[in-house]
Parts: structure tokens; C-alpha cells; sequence
């Protein structure tokens, strides 16, 4: 069965916010495909800098011979950060630690370019060799327990990683131009970063190595005769975490060409792991054994959003309904049991069974990664009918059309950018200034704005090109070209009023957040949420010796050495 033949679930369905905001990683988000492009691989990353002292201060830089014999070097600097300091802001200019993912070897005069530049930001000034930069603040919670335990000789406790799933976490991880870095096109070039958004996992997972290596050297430095290193499960238990916020949304919205391809992705792996393979006793237990990780990993995750509580509530008995499911009928294909999780289960529970049903399939999956980027190409078609346009919105955009956009709830929020703080933010249009300065990120209005005036030309006209429409309304010529360049791009609009009074920006982020591979989602607002990337990932130590890529849902490790 081809891709072109596959029942995927259609746009309305797929495409729905509540349905993005319940997504989670699966085989083919970024970070598992990176993991396994180094593993397979067998990549040489070896610390040739560990200048850091007993305090954890000062710089350490990792180099890496990738794919094709492709030279890279990764650089952290760890400093002094003063508790009136912290922030987890990304215009804060002050951090415990900043990194940067380079090409090539690194000389000295680079590295204290970097040190000197990498916290400016906006002000700094960047080359073409970096292709990653970051900052982060530590869990000073975290850090200092597991530092203390350490070096008493003993190991922590798995419990206080059930809130805070990290020892670091970042704020934005910037790549593809920002701040003068290499823009995506010379990533593009190169073999070990072709695929989207890879170079800043590889980057972040790699600085999860620093991470435990810092503890485990602060540790020895406190007491080098009893200090011991961080047991390996526990090592893989330490994720990377990161606090994102409306910074992130607009992007569903700025790249629909490449969230159809993700979204694409997605679907077909679900597609070919549903309609063309067969149940047996062996994948049938693998799944029941996903189904019960799946269950402790939600169980075990702790957060105090009343939502997001909820719906992992609501998920756990629909695994339950799964599992009993399973043990009470005979499957010989799994659609049966798919239409029961999309007709008894909850949005929550659906997402995460169809996670863990790709899982089962690696052999039929995994080469979807190589799906995911695009190039882009938004070209205004003048000679498109008008009929022809009337008929794409009608047939594509029929969500739109179910919209009452004379009702002030419809309009409720404007997007804008602000010049302070550089981040984009949601106004009340009833009670903010601002609105003149509105991002483009308002499509359903633009669509329904378009139909309207559209209903005004005469029906003589449908058959004239759309190019004297253009002349007389020249406002709408970009949402016409926006119509026109997703015709083939069925993922590529999120079908949601982004205006209304009660929609959640958040599940904008969760969306492309599970695509990078996040889990632990943790909301603290509807604007914005912590997350833990790399949680459950194998360690540097285990990269060409890997004989499973099965680390999703993780859990704590249970074992007797840890204390109470």
C-alpha cells in the first residue's frame, strides 16, 4: 500500500487544537531520530576540555567527528549566577551556563569570542561557524542535592525527578540564522544536520553529558574520598529541561508547508503501523508493555496544572480500557481496536496509544525522518478561476466558514510582538492598545474576510482570473497566495480561531514541542510550559552499542541503593 493510499485520519480531525495540544513524541520526532543517526552512526564525541573548577565554573568543550568524517565542537561556559540574577526569561543576559554547537575545531581565539558574545544576544555578533547557541539555569534544587548526595557516597533519590525531570534547563535553543549563526540552508549542506531542528537536539542532548559530568565532578572536588558518580539508570533518567512560551505558537502558523510534512510524517507511520501489519502474541505483549510504562510515566508525572492534570487523569483509565481491551478480544488486524481508543477513549489516551503503536514497527517507521523538511515555496498563481478559489476555501477551509466572526468572543485576543521584551504576547483587544500592530498569525479571520468579499463579486465573473479579483481587493492578495501555495499541503493549516476568547496558545506549543521530542509536559499558564527533552536517552557512553531505540515514556528506576 502506498503513502497515496493509506487511510490517513483526515485534517479535521488531525489538524484540531485540543488534538495538537495532546500530542506526544514518538518514533519520529527529532530527538529519537537524532539518537539513532549518532548511535547508528557510531559518532566520536570525546571532552577534550574540562576546565572547570571545584565550584563547577569555567569551560568545557566536547569535538565530534560526525557523519562523513564532518568536524564539530560543542562548548559550554559555567559561571557564577547570582539568585537576584535568575530568570528564566530569554532576555536575560546573565545565566548559569551558555553553549554553542560549531563547526570544526575550536581555537582559542573562537572560544573567548564566544564567552565574550554568546550573553549579548541580540547585541552579540555571531559567525556562520556556530550553528547552535543556548543558555540555561540550573535546578539549584537539584544540583545541590544531587551534588551533596554524591559526594557523600550516596546516590539520589529517583523521586525528586518526578517533578523536576532535570539539573539544567534552557530557554530557547537558537538556530537557522538567529543572532548571525549559520542560517538552515548551510545546515542543509551538511550530512549530519540535513534533517530539521537536528542540530539543536544534538546540541541539547550533548549538554545533558555536561550535566551529569558537572555534578559528578562537583561531587568529588566536595569529598574525593567518598564521592561517587551518578548511577547510569539515574543518568538516563536526567533529562534536559526547558521553559517555552508564545514564542514558539506563531511558528505553526509562519511554516505550514513544513508542519504539513511533519504532520504527514506523523500520520503515515500511524497509518502503516494500523493497515499494513499483522497483530501477533509478540507485538501484541510489547504493547501491553508499553501500555503499562506508559501508565507509571503518567502516573508518575506531577504537576499542578488543573487541565493538564485532568486530562492524565482521564488518560490513565483510557489505557486501562486499552489493556482490558486487549485481553478480551482477538485481534487479527489493529484497526478494531483503534476505531474503540478513537470512539471510547479521550483526545490524551488516542495520542499516546498511537505513539506506542509506531513504536511496535521500527522496520516500516523509522525512514519517515528523512520526510520532515521542505523547501518552501509560497508563489501567487494569477490565473487561478475566481470559481477555482471560491471552490478551494469552500472545500478547505470549511472550518473557517463556521465561524461567526461578528461576534466580539471571535476576536476576543490580538497577537503582537513586543519591542521590550522581543516575544511575542496576546492583547485583549477590548481593553489594549496595540492592535494596529497585530502579527500575521490571524488566518481564519483573513479566510473569512476573503469568502465575504468574494460573495460580493457577481457570478458572471467566477470564470475571470483571479488577478483582476487581486487588483480590486489587493488586500487579500496574501491570503490568496497562502490559498493557493497549501493546495497540496493538506496538514498545513492549524484549523483553529487563534482570536477567540477560549483558545489555549499552549496547545500550539505542545504540538511542535512532541514533534522535537519532549515530554513532561508541564504547564504553567495557558501561555507558556516547562518541558524535559532526553529524559530516558541513552548516554554518551552507550552511542554505538545501542541495540534498542525504545526509551520513550520513561520511569524512575526502582532499585534498593538509592536514599529515602
Amino acid at each position: 500500500m502506498t503513502t497515496s493510499t493509506l487511510p490517513l485520519r483526515p485534517p479535521h480531525i488531525v489538524m484540531q487544537l485540543d488534538r495538537l495540544g495532546s500530542f506526544y513524541a514518538n518514533r519520529i520526532s527529532f530527538a529519537r531520530s537524532m539518537i539513532r543517526k549518532i548511535n547508528r552512526e557510531t559518532w566520536d564525541i570525546q571532552c577534550t576540555t574540562f576546565d572547570i573548577d571545584a565550584n563547577g565554573y569555567g569551560t568545557c568543550i566536547y569535538e565530534i567527528i560526525a557523519t562523513e568524517g564532518e568536524c564539530y565542537s560543542l562548548v559550554v561556559f559555567s559561571q557564577f549566577l547570582d539568585a537576584k540574577d535568575r530568570t528564566d526569561r530569554v532576555i536575560a543576559n546573565k545565566w548559569d551556563a551558555a553553549f554553542a554547537l560549531c563547526e570544526g575545531k575550536l581555537s582559542d581565539e573562537q572560544v573567548d569570542r564566544l564567552r565574550s558574545e554568546l550573553p549579548k544576544q541580540e547585541a552579540g555578533r555571531n559567525q556562520a561557524d556556530v550553528l547552535v547557541i543556548s543558555r540555561a539555569n540550573k535546578s539549584v534544587r537539584n544540583f545541590e542535592s544531587i551534588v551533596d548526595q554524591l559526594a557523600n557516597g550516596q546516590q539520589p533519590n529517583p523521586d525528586q525527578f518526578s517533578e523536576v525531570g532535570y539539573i539544567y534547563r534552557t530557554t530557547a535553543v537558537y538556530g537557522n540564522g538567529k543572532f548571525g549563526i549559520a542560517d538552515y540552508a548551510k545546515l542543509k549542506q551538511k550530512q549530519s544536520f540535513k534533517l530539521p531542528f537536528s542540530a539543536q537536539m544534538f546540541a541539547v542532548w550533548l549538554f545533558r553529558e555536561f550535566t551529569i559530568q558537572l555534578v559528578n565532578h562537583v561531587a568529588r572536588c566536595k569529598q574525593p574520598t567518598t564521592a561517587v558518580s551518578l548511577d547510569s539508570e539515574l543518568h538516563r533518567y536526567v533529562g534536559v529541561g526547558n521553559a517555552t512560551g508564545l514564542g514558539m505558537a506563531p511558528f505553526l502558523v509562519k511554516h505550514p508547508q513544513l508542519i504539513h510534512q511533519w504532520m504527514l510524517a506523523r500520520e503515515t507511520a500511524l497509518a502503516r503501523a494500523c493497515h499494513e501489519t499483522t497483530p501477533t502474541a509478540a507485538t501484541i505483549a510489547q504493547l501491553t508493555d508499553l501500555l503499562d510504562r506508559a501508565h507509571l510515566h503518567i502516573a508518575e508525572t506531577n504537576i499542578a496544572d488543573v487541565r493538564q492534570t485532568q486530562a492524565n487523569t482521564s488518560a490513565l483509565a483510557g489505557l486501562d480500557a486499552i489493556k482490558h481491551y486487549l485481553n478480551t478480544n482477538t485481534l487479527d488486524t489493529w484497526v478494531p481496536l483503534a476505531d474503540f481508543v478513537a470512539a471510547e477513549t479521550s483526545v490524551e489516551t488516542q495520542e499516546i496509544f498511537n505513539s506506542l503503536l509506531i513504536e511496535l514497527y521500527p522496520d516500516i517507521v523509522d525512514d519517515l525522518e528523512n520526510t520532515t523538511g521542505t523547501i518552501a515555496s509560497v508563489k501567487l498563481n494569477p490565473t487561478w478561476r475566481i470559481s477555482t478559489l471560491i471552490d478551494a476555501i469552500e472545500t478547505r477551509y470549511r472550518w473557517v466558514l463556521a465561524i461567526d466572526f461578528d461576534s466580539p468572543e471571535s476576536t476576543h485576543y490580538f497577537w503582537y510582538y513586543s519591542q521590550e521584551k522581543k516575544e511575542p504576547r496576546l492583547g485583549v483587544r477590548a481593553e489594549e492598545p496595540g492592535a494596529d500592530k497585530e502579527m500575521p498569525v490571524t488566518i481564519a479571520r483573513d479566510i473569512a474576510m476573503l469568502y465575504r468579499t468574494l460573495q460580493q463579486v457577481p457570478k458572471t465573473d467566477y470564470d475571470k482570473a483571479v488577478i483582476r479579483f487581486i487588483l480590486a481587493h489587493p488586500e487579500h492578495k496574501e491570503t490568496i497566495r497562502r490559498v493557493q501555495s497549501l493546495e497540496t499541503f493538506q496538514y498545513g493549516e492549524v484549523q483553529a480561531n487563534l482570536l477567540n476568547a477560549e483558545c489555549l496558545p499552549i496547545h500550539l506549543l505542545r504540538a511542535k514541542l512532541a514533534m522535537f521530542g519532549a515530554g513532561r509536559f508541564d504547564p504553567k499558564s495557558n501561555l507558556w510550559t516547562r518541558i524535559t527533552l532526553f529524559q530516558g536517552a541513552p548516554r554518551l557512553t552507550e552511542i554505538g552499542n545501542l541495540t534498542s531505540d525504545d526509551w520513550s515514556f520513561p520511569c524512575k528506576p526502582r532499585r534498593n541503593s538509592y536514599v529515602s
